[in-house]
């Protein structure tokens, strides 16, 4: 807050001007520095020192969102290249399968000459196989 001395003494300079109004100055003085101190204290004034701090604070605190951008910036960059090289290298590696020929055999069609009585029928085997778990 805006210390008493320096309403005080702005309250003494206005009363000093007025030294020709009717009432005492003294009276006068009073009254203008109730006035001048309510003033004061609606606007919400903050002292030299403390502003001062205050803009410390901030410029500190920009500082540190500063960097901490450029760190978000260098770790996103790093992620935007790591899928790609892994996507490259992975699809780089893998080989094509070949289809087997259960696969490629039509659904109803009866298996070939070599195939058992067992792959007549691959999807009663996946069943089966469930069920004795």
């Amino acid at each position: 807050m805006v210390s008493h001395d320096r309403i005080s003494r702005l309250a003494q300079q206005i009363g000093d001007r007025l030294q020709g109004a009717s009432q005492a100055p003294e009276e006068v003085q009073k009254g203008i520095q109730q006035v001048v101190k309510g003033a004061f204290d609606r606007l919400e004034l903050v002292s030299r020192e403390d502003f001062d701090i205050l803009m410390d604070v901030l410029q500190r605190t920009r500082a540190r969102v500063e960097a901490l951008e450029q760190q978000v910036a260098a770790l996103e960059a790093v992620l935007d290249t790591a899928p790609a090289r892994e996507t490259t290298s992975a699809s780089a590696l893998a080989l094509p399968e070949e289809p087997s020929a259960a696969s490629t055999r039509e659904p109803n069609q009866e298996p070939g000459p070599g195939a058992s009585a067992d792959d007549a029928n691959p999807e009663e085997d996946a069943g089966a196989g469930e069920s004795s778990r």
